[in-house]
């Protein structure tokens, strides 16, 4: 009688894991939909940014790889949009600036960028939650973006600004 009911015990066990087991994938991935879903959207540039930003290819290589970001379906396409944003900005940063863009409030919010998309891989190597560096990564990049949009609209003369670097 003793092993009938421990035997009865076992099945009721490995039975109910199974099924929790495939509630824990569709929770998974609706809170990557959710997250996906809640994700600032990227500011647009000005139309003289864009003339110079045009010849730019190794930015250009970037916006592309940041535009995957909110086509990507399931976490695991996200880590390899990460992973190509990385790469695209290691490229970026070795690569030579236009003339306009070659000054320190560029390259800062560009090391800004790189942080940030860095803690967002920190964070999905660990299966932390990357909601919030995820959101701190576009904010830093929209920062890049309005920098090129405040360097073209820019109406001080040129002495001011490096007068001011002294």
């Amino acid at each position: 009688m003793s092993k009938i009911i421990f035997f009865l015990s076992l099945i009721i066990l490995v039975a109910s894991c199974k099924e929790e087991a495939k509630e824990t994938t569709v929770v998974h991935e609706s809170l990557w939909q959710s997250t996906k879903d809640s994700l600032p959207v990227k500011i647009g540039l000005d139309t003289k940014a864009h003339a110079i930003l045009k010849d730019w290819l190794e930015y250009n290589a970037l916006d592309k790889s940041f535009d995957k970001m909110y086509s990507s379906d399931y976490i695991e396409d996200f880590e390899l949009v990460i992973d190509e944003i990385i790469e695209n900005q290691k490229k970026l940063e070795e690569s030579e600036y236009p003339e306009k863009f070659n000054i320190q409030q560029i390259k800062g919010r560009q090391k800004l960028f790189k942080t940030f998309v860095l803690k967002t891989k920190g964070d999905l190597e660990y299966r932390q939650n990357p909601t919030e560096s995820m959101i701190q990564m576009i904010k830093a990049y929209n920062d890049l973006r309005n920098q090129f949009n405040v360097v073209v609209n820019n109406t001080l003369p040129e002495e001011l600004l490096k007068n001011e670097e002294n």
